[in-house]
């Protein structure tokens, strides 16, 4: 297997990859700000809970759209990535990242020992850290998401993205179910692969459950465009509840 990550042109977009059949990020040469997969656009759904986020930590840095999109939609957000490939954050120019400023820094670093130590709080922490052969095995331990859950303010919340329906997927959400006592949602990603899972502090997911509209009329016009499509799955996961008690 190439562990090197790959880019891939179209005339439409960029890719980047780790295996040529395995696309880890997309970016739209139209837009290089836009959300392209539809996974990165559900993981945005914590911005149901708290649209303002101030400090965001990402594991995982791939193609950057994520970032791009944080850093140009919730200008009042620090955010730090840490990414543990350097030959992944040589290609940030590549996909448009802009540079590191005053709210924006890219460590070279693994992501499980950052968050055994972290260096503050975060109201949202961002889990996407693949490799070729899948989620790295050092971001799906129980300790890992027990050190996210203390490396979170009180009302702050982490989205994982995990690949649906896999023997892994499911340990991973036994063990947050444990690291949250049971207050996560679980959501698919329409192109189908991809599990989004969000846990966080209980109430604010009953607050969203029983409020659903006010949270959404909440959202800059920007954020319900990119919640769209995945809206009502999101909202048919927070009626479903937490059955993983």
């Amino acid at each position: 297997m190439n562990d090197e990550p790959q880019l891939h042109q179209n005339s439409q977009t960029l890719s980047l990859s780790f295996e040529s059949t395995l696309i880890q990020s997309c970016m739209s040469l139209i837009d290089p700000d836009e959300l392209v997969l539809d996974y990165t656009r559900t993981m945005m759904s914590a911005l149901l809970f708290n649209p303002q986020p101030e400090s965001v930590l990402m594991i995982g840095l791939g193609g950057g759209s994520m970032l791009k999109y944080l850093h140009r939609h919730v200008p009042g957000a620090d955010i730090t990535v840490v990414e543990i490939s350097q030959s992944v954050i040589d290609m940030r120019h590549a996909f448009h990242i802009p540079d590191d400023d005053e709210r924006l820094r890219i460590e070279c670093a693994d992501g499980a020992k950052f968050m055994a130590k972290p260096p503050r709080r975060y109201d949202l922490i961002l889990v996407d850290g693949f490799t070729g052969e899948g989620i790295a095995p050092a971001l799906c331990s129980r300790s890992f998401y027990l050190n996210a859950r203390k490396a979170l303010t009180a009302e702050g919340f982490v989205v994982a993205n995990v690949q649906a329906d896999t023997a892994q997927t499911r340990e991973i959400a036994q063990r947050m179910v444990k690291a949250f006592e049971g207050a996560l949602i679980s959501v698919e990603s329409d192109e189908g692969g991809n599990e989004i899972v969000t846990a966080g502090p209980r109430h604010l997911f009953e607050q969203c459950r029983a409020d659903f509209e006010s949270h959404w009329q909440a959202l800059l016009p920007v954020h319900q465009a990119t919640l769209a499509v995945s809206s009502s799955r999101i909202q048919r996961a927070l009626i479903k509840g937490f059955p993983l008690t």
